[in-house]
């Protein structure tokens, strides 16, 4: 009988079992009680060959009478994904069917042109799990600020320390780095993950994992460390232009992560992301680096009335994938302001609902990117091998303004685009048009920019449409010295400005 998930209504989709736990050091049964619940270390080779190794048996997992598994929780047979469609595809948030029955569904919308950089169909936030879903929840719920055990150590099992693998290693030395973040707020809850920044105890995570999508305004937050301790956490800031926020916990014995430089990744390296996909803590998944400086829309009610920088003339309407909220009502297509725009490393290791906040790291175990979307074929699947995370760059720039001062700075351009196409005839654009002079004193006129001129990159990074032009100059911190390639006239150019700050805009 295979394990499923509880209730009727849905799919039914198997659970994977509970990891084993770490085997017990070959010193002793004292020892391994003295080292239940902790990251499972490799000996160096000295000490294997000096030290014969205890075999080693993992306790077999067996599932209840019914057939389910024992977690603690019954997680809901229902689907990965909210929201309307958009030819087919998901285009709703990152919550689930128990959201409600109430959620409407997103109009249709012509088609559009946009480039190779910028990908606005058939993606869903990588985003909180429904607090129904998650695994085990009510039981690591607690009122007091003081850290409660669960003794369900989210440790990574290493069985034969002989055959480990470059992803074991890298999954060992990061996953104590990463924890699971549930979000309550009236009556509703989600689930999310994080990674430590500091001893201090700064998590960075996702605003749409600390919000609710937009809906809650001052939040129950939680955190679980992967050993097991459950921790209050406060919001230190959040930043819906990157999609990104800080909360912190006060909590002793940390581990923060080492975070690696995503400037230096090449496509086909391999990566590993690290989060609690369905709940489900402590999760590794692999790939390698589908591509780089992929931009992709979300539809947020955080997002800026008027954008600092972007088209005209088109629709911005952000159709890639928006935050539904988790009541399943309309209120996130409503509410909706306009659409943040991100420049995003995109994977095809494993990322879905409940992943978002989480690490993507490199094989030295360092963190080089925060998960925070995937693309969807339906509504109800999860991952089909296209998922995405902010670049480790920009999201360490943006946390530790955020912990400075509360908040993140962006750049400001000042400049008005639309798509530039091939020809008359095509539907591929490749670059930013400026559509009219701009106005006197912005960074762009003094960086000599006119009416005609096609905008190809920003600082190294390509434009290939309006949208990546925002994403570019969003990247770069307020008062940032940038270099734009263009065309004018049939020639290539580039130009040096220093961008202005989009708050004052």
């Amino acid at each position: 009988m295979s394990e499923q998930y509880g209730g009727t209504e849905g799919p039914q989709r198997p659970i994977p079992p509970r990891p084993p736990a770490p085997p017990a050091s070959s010193e002793g049964a004292a020892a391994g009680e003295a080292n239940e619940g902790q990251t499972q270390q490799f000996p160096d080779a000295a000490a294997r060959h000096a030290q014969p190794q205890a075999p080693q048996q993992p306790p077999a997992h067996a599932p209840s009478a019914s057939g389910s598994s024992s977690y603690g929780g019954s997680p809901s047979a229902t689907g990965n994904g909210g929201g309307g469609s958009t030819g087919g595809y998901s285009t709703g948030g990152y919550g689930q069917d128990p959201y409600g029955s109430g959620h409407q569904p997103a109009q249709e919308r012509s088609p559009r042109r946009f480039g190779a950089g910028t990908l606005i169909t058939g993606m869903v936030l990588a985003g909180l799990l429904g607090g129904g879903v998650a695994v085990g929840a009510d039981a690591l719920m607690d009122n007091d600020s003081s850290p409660q055990s669960t003794g369900q150590a989210q440790t990574v099992v290493v069985n034969n320390d002989d055959s480990v693998n470059a992803v074991t290693a890298a999954a060992v030395k990061a996953s104590p780095s990463v924890v699971t973040i549930d979000v309550s707020a009236s009556g509703s809850s989600g689930t999310g993950s994080g990674i430590i920044l500091d001893d201090e105890g700064h998590i960075l995570t996702n605003t749409h994992v600390v919000t609710l999508g937009g809906t809650a305004a001052s939040p129950s937050v939680e955190v679980q460390t992967h050993d097991g301790r459950v921790f209050s956490a406060t919001v230190v800031g959040t930043d819906p232009v990157s999609d990104l926020a800080v909360i912190k916990v006060d909590a002793s014995d940390l581990t923060p992560a080492s975070l690696g430089d995503s400037n230096d990744l090449n496509v086909g390296d391999t990566v590993i992301a690290i989060g609690a996909p369905l709940g489900l803590a402590g999760t590794v998944t692999d790939g390698i680096v589908s591509t780089l400086n992929r931009t992709i829309s979300v539809q947020s009610s955080a997002a800026p009335e008027s954008p600092a920088d972007g088209g005209t003339g088109q629709d911005n309407d952000g159709n890639g994938f928006r935050f539904a909220p988790p009541d399943g009502s309309s209120q996130s297509q409503s509410a909706a302001q306009g659409s943040i725009y991100l420049d995003v490393i995109q994977t095809d290791a494993a990322i879905n609902h409940g992943n978002s906040g989480g690490a993507l790291v490199n094989t030295e175990g360092e963190v080089i990117g925060v998960n925070v979307a995937i693309a969807s074929a339906s509504e109800d699947s999860g991952s089909i091998g296209v998922g995405f995370a902010v670049p480790m760059s920009y999201a360490e720039r943006v946390a530790n303004e955020i912990i400075d001062s509360g908040s993140a700075t962006h750049g400001f351009l000042g400049v008005s685009v639309t798509p530039a196409v091939a020809s008359s005839s095509s539907a591929f654009t490749v670059g930013a048009e400026v559509a009219e002079n701009p106005a006197s004193g912005t960074p762009a006129a003094r960086a000599g920019l006119k009416k005609g001129d096609v905008i190809t990159a920003v600082n190294g990074i390509p434009v290939t449409d309006a949208q990546s032009l925002t994403a570019a100059i969003r990247m770069q911190a307020a008062d940032t010295k940038v270099t734009i390639d263009y065309t004018s006239g049939g020639r290539t150019d580039s130009t040096d400005v220093t961008l202005g700050n989009s708050a004052d805009q």
